[in-house]
């Protein structure tokens, strides 16, 4: 077994995985303690390199595209100290790190583990059910459904619709962003009725704004990634943009043919219901008090925009 113990965690590769358990060190973020020990499997590994640098050097996993629930749902957008796929190494240490380095590339190599995008996830994501309290307000999910309560200093339109609960089976994908301490972070929970939708995070009952501590509100990235993990793989989304282009050849012959004959073709009344549903909505907060008449000018205006991009 190969194994290097550093200060930020350990990692142990035994010829079929690579277990990344993080440091128990007050230096060590809050994220990567949470999200606990990670198992790689041999086959969702892309590629590994060290870095040697004056005073420590740093090792880096590289996993597959699609692979791992967690770099679906954080974008690459982790901090690096929080990234649990890099390892900083003590100088006197580097010989070790490099190798482990070259047992996993020679493992790669004999097993002819491919490169290419996976089509399916490799990396579980954190078990559930799973809660953490945001600076917005508390998000849980119970790998059935998730759930907002909002804080008291969660915006007031926020407050008005109550809790939030979103089946996963509503769910088309979660945005998540996190924040740096000079601007606001999100995680937005986009579904079928939402998906043309454009508020802002802080007006948004289907969006958490992160704009407290930024320690905490990184811990929103397990919910984001346990849904992940739960939602259709990516890679089935590419197969309808593949098909969307004679989808829309489709629809442009029908709508000509509908002008020649007459018939002007329209959008779909699901499309129009979900407008109809979301400016309802809008216009009982203005009438109780909720919304301002500037704040619904703003708000009415930010849907039908959504609605017509």
């Amino acid at each position: 077994m190969a194994e290097i113990i550093q200060r930020d965690g350990t990692w142990a590769f035994d010829g079929s995985t690579v277990r990344i358990t993080p440091g128990l060190h007050r230096s060590v973020p809050l994220f990567r303690q949470t999200y606990g020990e990670i198992a790689v499997p041999l086959e969702a590994v892309s590629g590994i390199v060290y870095e040697p640098e004056r005073k420590r050097g740093r090792l880096r996993l590289r996993l597959r595209e699609g692979c791992d629930p967690l770099l679906q749902a954080t974008g690459g957008r982790l901090p690096d100290a929080a990234d649990p796929y890099r390892l900083t190494v003590d100088i006197d240490r580097s010989g070790v790190a490099e190798y482990v380095a070259e047992e996993i590339r020679q493992a790669l190599l004999l097993e002819q583990i491919p490169k290419g995008p996976a089509t399916a996830y490799l990396l579980p994501g954190p078990p559930v059910p799973v809660s953490v309290r945001s600076s917005d307000g508390t998000v849980s999910f119970d790998g059935t459904q998730v759930r907002i309560d909002w804080s008291d200093t969660s915006d007031r339109v926020k407050r008005a619709t109550g809790p939030r609960i979103i089946a996963v089976g509503d769910l088309v994908q979660v945005e998540w962003l996190p924040n740096s301490g000079y601007e606001d972070g999100f995680m937005r929970f986009v579904t079928r009725e939402t998906v043309f939708s454009k508020l802002p995070p802080e007006k948004d009952p289907y969006a958490l704004d992160l704009w407290g501590s930024a320690r905490r509100d990184l811990l929103t990235a397990l919910v984001a990634t346990a849904v992940t993990a739960r939602l259709p793989h990516p890679s089935t989304r590419a197969i309808d943009h593949a098909e969307r282009p004679q989808l829309t050849a489709a629809a442009t012959t029908a709508t000509a043919t509908g002008t020649a004959t007459g018939t002007a073709t329209t959008p779909p009344a699901d499309h129009h219901d979900v407008l109809l549903r979301r400016l309802r909505e809008l216009g009982e907060l203005h009438r109780d008090g909720v919304l301002t008449d500037e704040e619904f000018a703003m708000t009415k205006a930010a849907v039908l925009r959504g609605f017509q991009s």
